[in-house]
């Protein structure tokens, strides 16, 4: 065979694979697309379901303030024995280690400031006249009928500063279940009744996405409400837990036949 023929066949050859090549890929594109869920004709529904639970957990914050001179090692001392003797006694009241937990150490300068010469003069720098420690620590107390008296007891022991007590569940995992169930149900029935209005029939389900919610209720303790000072027995307050609302969303997207 000439050799010009032989060369213009291999030629028309490369040509025709690489269009049938191109052929493929596009024939794979369409394929692709036509079973992607994306290019499903499909609808969105929404919904909602809660459940109402009793809290179990009382969390609050208590803090140990102390305030001294430049003897820093004095100063750490003695608010780490302040913040030792409540804890003692935490666990003494049935309070457990793994609940409660250091959030907090810090230690601060205190300044003396001085004012500026009224003549124009160079103001005089601030001096550092001692320390302020400030120990934050964090509690869950699971017994209601005596988190009043700890609360009381906490600041009779030395804490200067309590607050952020709150109200939550430490496991809102079956709660959480139980809500997610009803709110699928509820999602599908209303799925149902959307097609049926719709003059369509309802085709698999394509996904589920779902938002949980859990609000808490919260409320500050105020110090004053246990009196100041260390002389006496301090009122414990009334521990008051209420209800929550565990509530789960939940979206599923159908596909429309």
């Amino acid at each position: 065979m000439d050799p010009k023929i032989k060369n213009y066949l291999g030629w028309t050859m490369i040509v025709v694979m690489i269009i049938v090549g191109f052929s493929f890929a596009k024939w794979v594109g369409s394929y692709s697309k036509s079973i992607d869920p994306s290019a499903l004709r499909s609808f969105n529904v929404s919904a909602d379901e809660k459940v109402i639970a009793i809290p179990d957990v009382a969390q609050f914050t208590f803090s140990v303030i102390s305030q001294g001179g430049l003897d820093i090692a004095k100063l750490q001392q003695d608010n780490v024995g302040k913040t030792n003797k409540i804890i003692s006694y935490l666990k003494s009241s049935g309070i457990k280690e793994e609940d409660i937990k250091t959030e907090s150490f810090n230690l601060e300068p205190r300044y003396q400031y001085f004012s500026c010469p009224r003549d124009g003069g160079p103001c005089p720098p601030s001096e550092i006249v001692g320390y302020s420690v400030n120990q934050t620590v964090s509690v869950k107390s699971r017994d209601f009928n005596k988190s009043g008296e700890i609360l009381a007891g906490v600041v009779q022991n030395g804490a200067n500063s309590v607050s952020q007590l709150s109200f939550t569940i430490d496991d809102p995992t079956e709660l959480q279940n139980k809500a997610r169930e009803k709110a699928i149900e509820k999602a599908r029935e209303k799925a149902k009744a959307i097609a049926k209005a719709g003059g369509f029939s309802l085709g698999q389900l394509i996904s589920i996405s779902e938002d949980g919610i859990m609000p808490f209720y919260d409320k500050t303790v105020s110090l004053e409400a246990y009196g100041r000072g260390g002389g006496g027995t301090l009122p414990a307050p009334s521990i008051e837990p209420g209800s929550q609302e565990v509530t789960v969303n939940v979206t599923l997207r159908y596909e429309i036949r």
